[in-house]
């Protein structure tokens, strides 16, 4: 059984940082890309980054220079470091991969505010 479990979120200032982490399990993680999304109130959720099992990095333009997707297979782990932050980027940030169909998981709020 696919599980996938974010943590991490919280509130922070403007300009302040946070670590999110998704801890997978259910499938081979080191086989698998990775992806965090978000969505903010009454938008449609978006890809913001995504890691793929060889390593590489694509990231959302608007999140570009400010966020690091990376991944630790030895602990099935994925985490999205976010500097920088803005309160634009205030939103519910979901761990996703496709493991033979969509899997997401619960999802943690991040809110950006003074």
């Amino acid at each position: 059984q696919v599980q996938l479990v974010e943590s991490g979120g919280g509130l922070v200032q403007p300009g302040g940082s946070l670590r999110l982490s998704c801890a997978a399990s259910g499938f081979i993680f080191g086989s698998n890309g990775m992806s965090w999304y978000r969505q903010a109130p009454g938008k449609e959720r978006e890809r913001v980054a995504r890691i793929l099992r060889g390593g590489s990095t694509t990231y959302a333009d608007s999140v570009k220079g400010r966020f690091t997707i990376s991944r630790d297979n030895a602990k099935n782990t994925v985490y999205l470091q976010m500097n920088s932050l803005k309160p634009e980027d205030t939103a519910v940030y979901y761990c996703y991969t496709f493991y033979l169909k969509d899997y997401w998981g619960q999802g943690t709020q991040v809110t950006v505010s003074s």
